[in-house]
């Protein structure tokens, strides 16, 4: 590709991702009061924490907040399909991949992204909480980013919830007994997320956060 085709196609592309956030913003900017849902979207029906992640997608609709999740299927489909079941906002932010079949179908309101780094965006500007289910990379490189917006305060103060003791566990005592111990991050790092069990928990905290906030007169949740 020679030195001026590089040029116009950069600039395009500089174009796509223009377009992309303008569309991102302009279908979800009317969103409040919503929940990120992350996690694999490998995970079987009949598998435990399909069956949490759709029990907590119920329950915290019925506490009038919304969930947004990545729109494919697994633990996505699962939170989508019982938020919507009670009436409450399925919202889905998608991601154009080859080996997905697009949005599933409890999503009500739906976006595809070309670009993960638009998709994140989404996730982190209309999202006053996060909880995490067991996943794979994709997961992991969601909780990350939030994690590091928390970290470095490039967000306000959100909730960041992990479903799955057993699951979570060795990643945190890798965190603790590695990282920390070696000076790559402060135990004070590890008072940005908590780790509960079941769907029931995770509603719990973000209730008890959510009154905490409106007690003290904030907008941030």
């Amino acid at each position: 590709m020679s030195k001026m085709n590089k040029k116009s196609e950069d600039a395009w592309q500089i174009l796509r991702i223009q377009g992309e956030f303008t569309k991102g913003f302009d279908t979800l900017n009317e969103l409040y009061k919503c929940i990120s849902v992350f996690g694999s979207a490998r995970t079987p029906k009949d598998n435990k924490w399909y069956k949490e992640a759709r029990k907590f997608g119920g329950l915290i609709a019925k506490e009038g907040f919304g969930v947004i999740t990545g729109g494919g299927p697994g633990i996505m489909e699962a939170a989508n399909q019982g938020a919507k079941e009670v009436g409450g906002k399925s919202i889905g932010v998608g991601i154009e991949l080859p080996f997905e079949a697009g949005m599933n179908p409890h999503v009500d309101l739906g976006i595809e992204c070309r670009y993960f780094f638009t998709r994140k965006v989404l996730f982190a500007k209309y999202s006053q909480a996060f909880v995490v289910f067991p996943g794979g990379m994709g997961t992991m490189d969601e909780l990350f980013e939030v994690m590091t917006l928390a970290q470095t305060g490039h967000a306000p103060e959100f909730p960041i919830l992990l479903v799955g003791k057993k699951y979570w566990g060795g990643l945190v005592d890798w965190l603790q007994e590695t990282v920390a111990a070696t000076g790559r991050m402060s135990q004070k790092d590890f008072d940005l997320f908590r780790i509960v069990d079941t769907a029931e928990e995770a509603v719990e905290k973000l209730v008890e956060h959510n009154a905490k906030y409106r007690k003290e007169d904030t907008t941030n949740f």
